[in-house]
């Protein structure tokens, strides 16, 4: 799913409204079915039409007058770019899974996590080369088609964290990898503390450009003029806020590292046209835009290599051993 810039978060003080549920689809494929032990309880496939999900059979929700969230309309603007996005997103730095090792209190190694918010995979790869029992959880058919291909042995679900298809009580950690923005909180944070083991933890992360690189500043100055309803920092850093707000007691812990990465300057750009106000423009209006990007980096950075600079925040919360 996409970057933070890329979709705000509701206030947690919004009244809910009931969403329509998302489509049916498919059973997995044998390598995707999930064990007896797992979380998914899927059930049997409505058509035979193409789709990389098998259908899971959701628990009734806290509140059954609650109907199954669905993702916001650019949520899905990334299956036009599915591809893309796979090439050209940035993944995670080592330090990332440690800090998350350290506040999660335990190590990712044989964890049942949960990756909401799944995209193409670029975490749910990492958590599992790190030994996590991972079920991947995304809405967009064609985010979830790339998932499947890269990682055809780890199981993957349509669903969104407002509405989790997965049993009470049955994950050790719950993890959303520049996805948490697309949730109404006053449900996700919810649905996360039922699906949560006592003592498991949700972690939130976001890669963000880094402000204090001049640069990266200025380019997000530029976009945020340029592209309708743009966002810029702010998500991130404050997710924190937004837990304690919908769940009183809990003590979120937030930190942020600092890494880089060094890319071709065209994979840079790809990189912009992954994000979904880009996706969502169109190609033909949002070529001209790309187009000033390139002319640009093209003098800061004459080998055409471009220095990305990142400021990744992370929240992680546990749940508490005993009802508080």
């Amino acid at each position: 799913m996409p970057s933070h810039e890329d979709h705000p978060l509701p206030s947690p003080s919004l009244p809910l409204s009931p969403s329509p549920s998302l489509p049916p689809s498919p059973s997995p494929s044998p390598s995707a079915a999930p064990s007896p032990s797992s979380p998914l309880n899927p059930g049997p496939s409505p058509d035979a039409s193409p789709n990389p999900y098998p259908t899971p059979s959701p628990p009734s929700p806290p509140d059954a007058s609650a109907a199954t969230g669905a993702p916001p309309p650019h949520a899905l603007s990334f299956d036009t770019v599915a591809t893309q996005y796979a090439e050209a997103r940035p993944g995670y730095p080592p330090e990332l899974f440690a800090a998350i090792e350290e506040l999660a209190g335990r190590s990712p190694a044989g964890a049942m996590t949960v990756d909401v918010g799944a995209g193409t995979g670029i975490a749910t790869r990492l958590l599992r080369d790190r030994g996590a029992r991972v079920i991947a959880v995304e809405p967009g058919p064609g985010m979830g088609a790339q998932l499947r291909a890269s990682l055809p042995d780890t199981p993957l679900v349509r669903g969104v964290g407002d509405a989790l298809p997965l049993a009470d009580g049955s994950a050790d950690l719950i993890t959303y990898a520049q996805a948490f923005h697309w949730t109404d909180p006053a449900r996700s944070i919810p649905e996360a503390l039922r699906v949560l083991r006592p003592g498991g933890a949700l972690a939130l992360w976001w890669n963000t450009p880094d402000p204090d690189v001049e640069w990266a500043a200025e380019q997000e100055a530029r976009l945020k003029s340029l592209l309708p309803g743009y966002h810029a920092s702010g998500v991130s850093s404050g997710a924190a806020a937004v837990i304690e707000a919908v769940a009183p007691g809990l003590a979120p812990t937030h930190r942020r590292l600092h890494w880089t990465r060094r890319i071709p300057l065209s994979l840079h750009l790809a990189h912009l046209g992954s994000r979904s106000y880009f996706a969502s423009l169109g190609p033909d209006r949002a070529a001209p835009i790309l187009a000033a990007e390139r002319a640009r980096l093209t003098g800061l950075f004459p080998d055409n290599q471009v220095e990305e600079a990142y400021a990744l925040d992370l929240t992680v919360t546990r749940k508490p051993l005993t009802p508080h």
